[in-house]
């Protein structure tokens, strides 16, 4: 998804968030009960409870900030990270005990970290505090021969953009302040990526572990100095450049080291991967398909044979079918979607729907079917509902 909160809603439930009306990024308002992920929706970490899975979420929550979506209650058994979308990473700037004593728009970003239900104070850059404790986790989790999956949901590179000089200096030929600053935010969280992967071949079990790495949307090249280059668009648009990331997978000795897998996946299929192989049957259906069948070449064909997104408060809309791509990335009444061939138009610069009218009705009438089934927005958007002002 193009930003963030429901895109984390797909990845944590092998679901389109559409289907449980998680259309944007929910207000931070603790005292809202319905502002976060619906507890009917089952996560992956209470689906792996049933094969007795040990699980952490370390790092950027975002699915919901009233008691009731606490981590600790949706199947995860230990949490260290803020539970809003977005942070300070300098510890000095972090002074708030309580979402009760936020008095403006995003003083959530200065809330002291927490450590399960407590709130505790941090030391360090806020990425090496977050990749400090999944290596802690990972050593405690490894000795006690305990299954365990930890989501390191690190919240570099979002805005603010903020480094210690210890990894600005790493980049001197970057003459740009905010493209110098957003490398080195990269470089901090590339070194804790490091440090996990080599603390897990310490602790002897590297080649049983899956490690998944992939980006939640898009840069927003207007706020932080990303480059989506060659891909069109950015954060919350629905052309590539918002939705299209970097996904990378290794399970040594099982996916060959160095294979370029091209055909389109989903982060959705992350929670149905791993639930097939802990032999795992989940509460609702998934829309995520198990990868290790397609990339080990025992299953041939596509993943997906369609793909589908909606942005429900703008009336926008994409589909992807083969190559084929429809979109319309803002209001369809004003704006009627657009048809592209991503196999030789990755930029999405070439409207091809006059000479393809009927692949486009098509498509169109595919999205409308999906769409049928799915929720209206059931929460205030974050920035509707300003909550703060009442505190």
């Amino acid at each position: 998804y193009p930003v963030c909160g429901p895109s984390r809603a797909g990845l944590l439930t092998g679901r389109y968030q559409d289907r449980f009306g998680f259309t944007t990024n929910p207000t931070i308002d603790p005292n809202n009960i319905k502002a976060g992920l619906p507890l009917e929706e089952e996560m992956i970490s209470e689906a792996l409870q049933k094969a007795n899975y040990n699980s952490a979420i370390i790092g950027k929550w975002h699915m919901g900030t009233h008691s009731v979506f606490h981590p600790l209650k949706r199947g995860w058994d230990y949490f260290f990270g803020f539970l809003s979308g977005g942070h300070n990473y300098f510890p000095e700037k972090l002074t708030i005990n309580s979402f009760s004593e936020i008095t403006w728009a995003y003083g959530w970003y200065s809330t002291r970290i927490m450590e399960n239900y407590n709130r505790i104070d941090i030391n360090d850059y806020l990425t090496d505090e977050l990749s400090d404790a999944a290596v802690r986790y990972i050593v405690k989790q490894s000795k006690e021969d305990q299954q365990f999956m930890v989501y390191l949901s690190y919240n570099a590179p979002h805005a603010p953009l903020q480094a210690t000089q210890k990894y600005l200096d790493r980049f001197p030929n970057i003459t740009d302040k905010k493209r110098k600053t957003y490398a080195a935010m990269v470089s901090a969280m590339d070194d804790g990526i490091g440090r996990v992967l080599n603390t897990l071949r310490k602790q002897n079990i590297e080649e049983n572990t899956i490690v998944v790495f992939l980006s939640d949307n898009g840069g927003p090249t207007n706020k932080n100095a990303s480059n989506n280059d060659p891909l069109r668009g950015k954060k919350s648009d629905l052309y590539e450049g918002g939705i299209r990331v970097p996904f990378a997978m290794q399970w040594i000795g099982q996916i060959d080291k160095g294979m370029i897998y091209s055909n389109p996946v989903s982060s959705m299929d992350i929670m149905a991967t791993i639930c097939n192989l802990a032999h795992v049957k989940t509460k609702n259906k998934l829309d995520g398909v198990n990868l290790i069948p397609f990339l080990k070449k025992d299953q041939i064909g596509l993943p997906h044979n369609v793909l589908f997104w909606r942005k429900w408060e703008q009336n926008a809309m994409a589909i992807r079918k083969g190559d084929l791509k429809l979109v319309s990335n803002q209001r369809m009444e004003k704006n009627p979607p657009k048809l592209y061939n991503l196999s030789n138009d990755i930029k999405e610069d070439k409207n091809i729907k006059a000479l393809n009218e009927l692949e486009s009705d098509n498509l169109l009438n595919d999205w409308n079917q999906w769409n049928k089934f799915n929720k209206d927005r059931c929460f205030p958007r974050l920035g509707n509902d300003k909550w703060w002002e009442r505190n």
